[in-house]
């Protein structure tokens, strides 16, 4: 068995194609996190994932290929890992809740993701921001599967039918700020964290829910 100084680099060993594309992945998230897409290079890419910057051309593509590809895998991680926290067999608001505790957990796991999610893809714009946009859509529309779902047991399936979508979308909204705002305050956990936003929002569902709205005074 060869001496394990005697072993080749990293960059210069054989992996699956899918292996290499994941390592190269991994590297330019975190590289786009710290510089954003603009001030990111190829170089520092190619030393953090240990490879050669023509194997970046050849697997994965340009930088701008590389950013877009990497916004797609986060934000499907994203999604996958709020979803797998929505229990179907539980009441909606409970569902929310797991599925908010998830998404907390994956910020705090992962601010790297988060970070080239929420600030470095929408900054730069265009179809990068398309991309988050319709990550944010598939969440509300998550949201307000439960809203609806919430209001038709209470027997006002038109009236959370009607709200449902936009007060999905102010407590995506939401979630994305508290979200930012823990990636300050580490010490605070994800059960707290989705405390604290069904406690703000969900009640105003619930009230809404009820038939109990506010209207301003004449």
């Amino acid at each position: 068995m060869p001496d394990e100084d005697q072993r080749p680099p990293e960059r210069a060993r054989r992996l699956p194609r899918a292996v290499r594309e994941r390592q190269i992945l991994d590297a330019a998230v975190r590289v786009f996190s710290r510089h954003g897409y603009h001030a990111a290079s190829m170089d520092e890419i190619s030393d953090v994932a240990g490879v050669s910057k023509p194997m970046i051309y050849t697997y994965l593509g340009s930088k701008e290929d590389l950013f877009g590809k990497s916004i797609q895998r986060e934000a499907t991680r994203l999604l996958e890992a709020i979803q797998a926290g929505v229990q179907p067999d539980l009441p909606p608001d409970m569902q929310l809740w797991h599925g908010l505790r998830s998404f907390y957990r994956f910020v705090a796991e992962y601010r790297e993701s988060w970070t080239v999610l929420h600030r470095q893809a929408l900054t730069v714009g265009g179809a990068f921001a398309a991309e988050i946009t319709a990550m944010r859509g598939r969440a509300i529309e998550l949201v307000a599967a439960l809203v609806v779902s919430a209001g038709t047991r209470k027997g006002l399936g038109d009236a959370a039918e009607f709200s449902g979508a936009g007060l999905a979308a102010a407590l995506v909204g939401a979630a994305e700020s508290l979200a930012d705002w823990a990636l300050d305050h580490p010490e605070i956990s994800d059960s707290v964290l989705a405390s604290w936003l069904m406690n703000l929002v969900w009640l105003g569902f619930n009230d809404l829910i009820e038939g109990e709205v506010w209207k301003p005074s004449e």
